[in-house]
């Protein structure tokens, strides 16, 4: 079976190149080992991000500078104005709330985050501000980026490329490669081998792996964890917004209703990194106060909750820093790609698509219709479901008594 393009990796990287592919005429299809968007897709906030972030200390930064123009480009998608058409994603909402602690540095930092980008912030006045955030002494203001379900999107994606759509063993895969990164065929167990032109390892923190199944060695792929915080309540009310203090975004909360109708947070920010070294009990603590230090205003009297783990997965940078735009590596006839941020998953799959045409990856074939269909892949071959996102997952949350609870000691060994 003569391939264009191979993908591995069902995220929002892998699912959107595949699309721009399978628009171009390219002979296409992504294999998948999990549930497509497990790991960093669905655990992602989904906001869309134009760079304020990266503008809080006044200056224009390379970060913000590559990011500013993505809002409009998932805009049009979301729109339906512009391919992928992404109109039956779910949007949480247009926009996040901003605002800051009433320092000079914040009112600085707000100031700067103005210049250069396609969206700014616009000042709310203390009568047009949502209820929680009347108590806030500091300025409030509308920001116009959107904030998307994620899981939504791979589904909507998904079903855009199903019959492109493959779920795999990976211990059933075998590469054959002539040199380091150079696949001359991929044969997934007794059933298909495909011969693909180009392979694009999408798979975030699963590049690694990958990388090394076709012998390219070395270390290409660095990881930034988080610690994230969830919390449920029916009385939380939907919000997305970020508290910025001085240079950092202090905390950063999305809202989501759960399968039983529960509103849930999802809280990242500084304090989704400064808890990488504590353990949830230590995080839950800090977060409950840090929530009520930005948001006098807020009941958190019956909420319940926990956390989750995920790594950004990334291209390798000197001193482990946050790449400043997206990824990618070209060895032979593979590439491996990182988004570095969901925003950026657009710009990602338009430089891979014109790497792949500048490497004569690009399909030769008139007839549009699927070589799938004419070399006799199974039909009953199984198909990738979607991940869970973190909160419908989590097996353990915690009440506010359980916060305040002292904590147990160990448990003393038994005497012989």
């Amino acid at each position: 079976m003569d391939m264009d393009v191979v993908i591995f990796g069902g995220g929002a990287a892998g699912l959107w190149l595949l699309d721009e592919l399978t628009r171009r005429g390219t002979n296409a299809v992504l294999l998948e080992a999990n549930a497509l968007g497990t790991g960093q897709t669905v655990a992602a906030q989904g906001i869309i991000h134009g760079g304020l972030k990266y503008t809080l200390s006044g200056l224009l930064t390379k970060s913000a500078t590559s990011i500013r123009e993505m809002p409009a480009i998932w805009r049009e998608c979301l729109d339906g104005q512009r391919e992928p058409n992404l109109s039956a994603v779910r949007r949480r909402s247009n926009e996040c709330y901003l605002w800051h602690t009433d320092s000079l540095s914040s009112r600085l930092g707000m100031l700067g985050a103005q210049f250069g980008l396609r969206v700014a912030p616009q000042s709310v006045s203390v009568n047009d501000r949502p209820e929680i955030l009347r108590g806030c002494p500091g300025t409030v203001a509308r920001l116009p980026e959107q904030v998307i379900s994620t899981v939504s999107l791979i589904e909507v994606l998904a079903t855009r490329n199903r019959e492109r759509l493959f779920k795999v063993d990976p211990a059933r895969i075998e590469f054959e490669c002539g040199t380091p990164g150079e696949v001359m065929s991929i044969r997934i167990g007794d059933d298909f081998t495909l011969h693909p032109r180009a392979v694009v390892f999408t798979a975030g923190a699963g590049n690694s792996a990958l990388r090394r199944s076709v012998e390219l060695a070395g270390e290409a792929m660095q990881r930034r964890p988080l610690h994230m915080v969830m919390l449920r309540g029916e009385r939380l009310p939907m919000f997305q917004g970020h508290c910025v203090d001085g240079a950092k975004t202090r905390v950063t909360i999305t809202s989501e209703i759960d399968s039983s109708g529960r509103t849930v947070w999802q809280v990242g920010g500084q304090i989704a990194e400064d808890g990488v070294v504590w353990d949830e009990r230590m995080l839950l603590t800090c977060t409950r106060d840090e929530l009520r230090a930005v948001l006098p205003n807020i009941d958190l009297s019956s909420v319940e909750w926990s956390t989750y783990r995920v790594d950004r997965a990334e291209g390798i940078v000197p001193g482990g820093k946050r790449p400043e735009s997206v990824q990618i590596r070209r060895e032979g006839n593979c590439l491996t790609a990182w988004p570095t941020k969901l925003a950026l998953v657009p710009q990602l799959a338009a430089e891979l698509c014109r790497q792949l045409d500048d490497a004569q990856f690009k399909s030769q074939i008139s007839n549009l219709k699927s070589q799938i269909d004419s070399v006799g892949v199974p039909r009953d071959w199984p198909l990738p479901t979607v991940a869970l996102p973190p909160w419908e997952t989590a097996t353990r949350w915690l009440t506010n008594d359980d916060l305040s609870a002292p904590s147990q000691p160990a448990a003393l060994p038994k005497a012989a």
